[in-house]
């Protein structure tokens, strides 16, 4: 299924994609050396609790997953990728964190994803794989717009991150979304320009490209979720939820800081 959204619902997807946003920034700015995963989880909930909101994961149960879900945000750690299944892992200086965080609230749905670095260790290659995700994140989103296809964005992500040195899978990445977390269409991480569905204002996309520093192959965790690199190196994900306007894409997910080319109003 493919919706677009009248302008009250965008409305109300702008107020999800602020509180998406705001979550995720908190949690950043609590993690530190010794956090544990599952307190990550805990204040996740919390937060989603008190803003009056429903978490898209803790009833997920896809056909790919072992199910349900049973938590509040996706963690992974270093070579875990995407849906990392929080568990008592206490972070160590120099890990590498992904928090994947989809929120509904008032019947609008709205996901996002951020990479950084816990403690004061920075390993080069991690800063790396953080910069490249985002700079492909932005890249998408400039090609987004009214009329333009699928595999522009795909194609603009996708450059990015091959001019990177960073090889790419295709099995997951972005998707529609608006009632529900996951809608069509899907939105790769690498495609042909001009190729396609055609974007149209009100269509709301979820846009999140995710690397692994030396493969593109994957292996799941004996728990039924997280998704790890096949030969156990650093991995990144970065994400934003757009909604396709009549002049661009609006991100609904930013934070209210500023960010390279984009600062939320």
């Amino acid at each position: 299924m493919i919706e677009i959204l009248d302008p009250a619902r965008l409305a109300r997807a702008k107020e999800t994609g602020a509180l998406v946003a705001e979550i995720l920034q908190t949690l950043k700015s609590r993690t530190v050396v010794g956090t544990s995963l599952l307190d990550i989880d805990r204040w996740t909930k919390a937060m989603i609790v008190e803003a009056g909101a429903e978490s898209c994961y803790v009833d997920y149960a896809p056909s790919f997953g072992r199910g349900p879900f049973g938590h509040y945000i996706c963690t992974g750690v270093n070579d875990a990728v995407l849906h990392g299944l929080p568990h008592d892992y206490r972070l160590a200086d120099g890990d590498l964190l992904s928090l994947d965080l989809a929120v509904s609230k008032n019947g609008v749905a709205a996901d996002s994803a951020i990479s950084f670095i816990v403690g004061d260790s920075k390993p080069a290659e991690s800063v790396a794989l953080i910069d490249a995700t985002e700079r492909a994140l932005h890249a998408g989103i400039a090609a987004a717009g009214p009329g333009a296809r699928i595999g522009d964005i795909a194609h603009a992500i996708g450059s990015v991150l091959s001019a990177a040195g960073y090889l790419i899978n295709t099995e997951f990445g972005g998707h529609g979304i608006g009632s529900t977390m996951h809608q069509d269409p899907h939105v790769p991480n690498t495609g042909r320009p001009g190729r396609g569905y055609k974007l149209r204002p009100g269509l709301m996309l979820a846009l999140e490209p995710w690397i692994m520093a030396d493969t593109a192959e994957l292996v799941i965790d004996a728990d039924g979720w997280t998704l790890r690199s096949a030969t156990g190196c650093r991995t990144a994900h970065s994400e934003h939820t757009i909604a396709i306007t009549d002049d661009g894409a609006d991100i609904l997910t930013l934070p209210k800081l500023t960010v390279p080319g984009h600062t939320r109003p």
